[in-house]
């Protein structure tokens, strides 16, 4: 797949890129995205919830009424589950909700992620940016030019750069992140990809092509 590498005006630069198929043009597996956005949403959780259990709960373990003659059924202390102010029985506690995916599957589900977005031309190439400071309405203005302005953007550069980091923090829409560190779930979740023309190699590496692009 071919796309023209625009620049920051949104203009045509005169170049363009090769989107490799292996990447951007494989059979999409379905079920592998699913594994993968579950896998990513539960290591997302925070798993620190707790309920109190008798042996928790603060209390005196003394019998609240002696054990026969009162017509009732016998209690052991206020703690137990069934009494007021009692502990929780089967409550949650803290725990870890990730699990293990195999890595051929996350490539083959980001591989997916990305040819459903290559399939609805919902990619965009960049020439390369960068801004003197961190400034939203620059990267506002860039958004707008490249008609992205009013979608859910995922904007993806080759290595770090605080400026442009600290310029799309404050955007509701728009989320800035490396190629190393781009998922499945941030592709599906975006309507639109903005890849900087440099980032294309280092995706090709880390999905197994030796020699990028």
């Amino acid at each position: 797949m071919e796309l023209p590498i625009l620049n920051i005006q949104g203009k045509d630069s005169g170049k363009s890129v090769t989107l490799p198929d292996e990447i951007f043009g494989i059979e999409a597996n379905d079920h592998a995205i699913y594994l993968d956005v579950r896998n990513i949403r539960a290591h997302g959780r925070q798993g620190t919830h707790k309920a109190k259990e008798r042996g928790e709960v603060s209390g005196s373990t003394k019998k609240p009424f002696r054990q026969k003659g009162t017509g009732g059924a016998r209690q052991g202390h206020k703690r137990a589950p069934h009494m007021y102010h009692g502990g929780r029985v089967f409550g949650p506690r803290p725990h870890d909700y990730g699990f293990v995916l195999n890595k051929k599957v996350k490539v083959l589900a980001r591989k997916s992620a990305l040819t459903y977005k290559a399939k609805d031309n919902a990619i965009t190439v960049l020439e390369s940016f960068n801004f003197e400071g961190p400034k939203t309405k620059s990267l506002i203005a860039l958004l707008q030019n490249i008609n992205a302005g009013d979608r859910k953007v995922l904007i993806v550069l080759p290595e770090q750069n605080k400026n442009i980091y600290l310029s799309g923090r404050n955007l509701p829409f728009t989320k800035v992140m490396t190629a190393a560190d781009l998922n499945t779930y941030d592709i599906l979740d975006a309507e639109q990809l903005v890849l900087v023309h440099e980032a294309i190699p280092v995706i090709s590496r880390n999905f197994g092509m030796e020699d990028g692009i």
